[in-house]
């Protein structure tokens, strides 16, 4: 939801709490049916970390209206995600802005 990075964090609690309320707001939005595409954007580390719980991320992802497609990133996504997604994709950097000095922009890279 924009709060930034979570290594850069002084207050790991207060991390966790966006990290809930984003889900709630994630699901809340995928049940709803009213979009076709839900980007969930670096959802592998809040489940990762235990920030959010993975059976319910699947279970919404599972029974999510047929109408709605969700897109998951990240690195290091867990297996159960893996095995529970339509299509996986690893991608490996050939460049990147960070590289030349550019640094991540809100809205853009968080």
């Amino acid at each position: 939801m924009g709060d930034g990075f979570t290594w850069d964090s002084d207050n790991l609690e207060h991390d966790k709490a966006v990290a809930s309320e984003a889900w709630d707001k994630a699901r809340a939005t995928i049940d709803s049916g009213d979009y076709r595409l839900v980007i969930l954007d670096e959802i592998t580390y809040m489940l990762s970390w235990g920030w959010i719980d993975l059976d319910e991320v699947i279970g919404v992802l599972k029974n999510r209206p047929e109408n709605v497609n969700v897109i998951c990133t990240g690195r290091d996504a867990p297996q159960a995600l893996i095995e529970a997604a339509d299509t996986v994709t690893e991608m490996r950097k050939i460049s990147h802005a960070y590289d030349t000095g550019i640094l991540a922009k809100k809205g853009i890279d968080y």
